[in-house]
């Protein structure tokens, strides 16, 4: 009935979501595990939502999921763990973006946000850099595991009878006028309906039905981790004001209790580059010690990297498309691993009212 292209967050959540449902649905993956994407390699950040402009899908589903993630994490055990987060501003004129944000969030819907001064700041966070002015006060953010996630959703989707097709490449998606044959490095099948969560290659999966406007361009990031006894330096997910190509660099504990310096946002041409190189790390450790200055870089265990995939458009796409049956989800970066369980919903929702009947088991 329903195969998934794509086994990242996005794509697990919506197979978990509509394994709750009389159906037979696979997830394509071309990879040999689950999560081998942007899903291992990002922030592992659940975000508030003051960052997006309202009325966007971004910020509708980032607040919806955030909302999500105490419940799953009650019936996955995952790992998830509210910490707060934390905008800095080091300048009077980044105090306008604060408010610009504290404003965004309260139309956005979210609650638990407000400006804090240097003083409350520094009892919070006292390892911070003391040149602070102020900074946005986020209580419902938090951290997650998000590899353990995807596998945790990829494992009770398998439970609930959907069918894990690892290793496998869809090569060509063939429109039969009410299903789709799809052609892979492992043969072809037939769908009534194809969901399109590939991430980087979503915009190649698309063009494979003639849907060819849609462009992705990987924006690479890359991180730094530090061991655990780095992580007293920060108690919250600590962020400075953010730019044109994203959040910027932030300092955050991770789930487990590392400390995470990064990422920097550089657009790519390939998709699959995930290296990192010491310039660009040496940049990030000396933009993050701006934040929190007292970390120690002979307690760095790894670094690593993961793209995003930006689209040539300015929101997320997330729609029933001209071809019937077929739904796209082109752009899904951050805050996507935040926003991927209320993005399953929306998408349950999209398929009944292409037709699909969803009986609960």
């Amino acid at each position: 009935d329903v195969c998934i292209i794509g086994g990242g967050v996005v794509g697990l959540n919506i197979s978990r979501e509509i394994s709750r449902y009389r159906l037979r649905t696979c997830v394509i993956e071309k990879e040999a595990d689950v999560g081998r994407g942007c899903s291992k390699a990002n922030s592992g950040i659940v975000h508030g939502g003051y960052s997006d402009e309202p009325g966007t899908l971004k910020a509708e589903l980032c607040v919806a999921g955030n909302r999500m993630y105490q419940q799953l994490d009650r019936e996955l055990h995952f790992g998830y763990r509210k910490t707060g987060s934390l905008v800095l501003a080091f300048a009077t004129e980044e105090l306008a973006t604060l408010e610009k944000l504290l404003e965004n969030g309260r139309n956005n819907g979210v609650t638990g946000l407000r400006i804090i001064d240097r003083q409350e700041l520094l009892l919070r966070e006292p390892h911070l850099n003391p040149a602070v002015l102020a900074a946005l006060l986020c209580e419902d953010a938090g951290v997650t595991s998000p590899y353990e996630f995807a596998i945790a959703l990829a494992e009770n989707s398998l439970i609930n009878g959907v069918e894990l097709r690892l290793q496998e490449e869809v090569l060509a998606i063939e429109s039969l006028g009410g299903e789709f044959q799809i052609q892979t490095n492992r043969g072809s099948l037939r769908s009534r309906f194809v969901i399109n969560c590939a991430g980087v290659f979503s915009d190649r999966i698309s063009a494979m039905v003639g849907l060819s406007e849609f462009r992705i361009t990987p924006r690479r990031g890359q991180y730094v981790i530090l061991d655990k006894d780095q992580n007293h330096l920060a108690r919250s997910v600590i962020f400075q004001v953010p730019s044109r190509l994203g959040k910027g660099i932030l300092v955050t504990p991770t789930f487990h209790g590392n400390l995470m310096i990064g990422p920097n946002a550089e657009e790519i041409d390939d998709k699959t580059d995930v290296g990192t190189d010491t310039e660009t790390l040496a940049n990030i450790v000396r933009l993050a010690r701006r934040s929190v200055p007292g970390f120690d870089m002979r307690k760095s265990l790894t670094s690593f990297a993961g793209n995003r995939p930006v689209a040539n458009q300015k929101d997320w796409i997330i729609d029933a498309s001209r071809i019937k049956g077929f739904i796209n989800l082109i752009g899904i970066d951050s805050p996507g691993l935040t926003a991927s369980p209320a993005i399953a919903r929306k998408v349950c929702g999209l398929l009944q009212q292409a037709g699909l009947i969803l009986e609960h088991k």
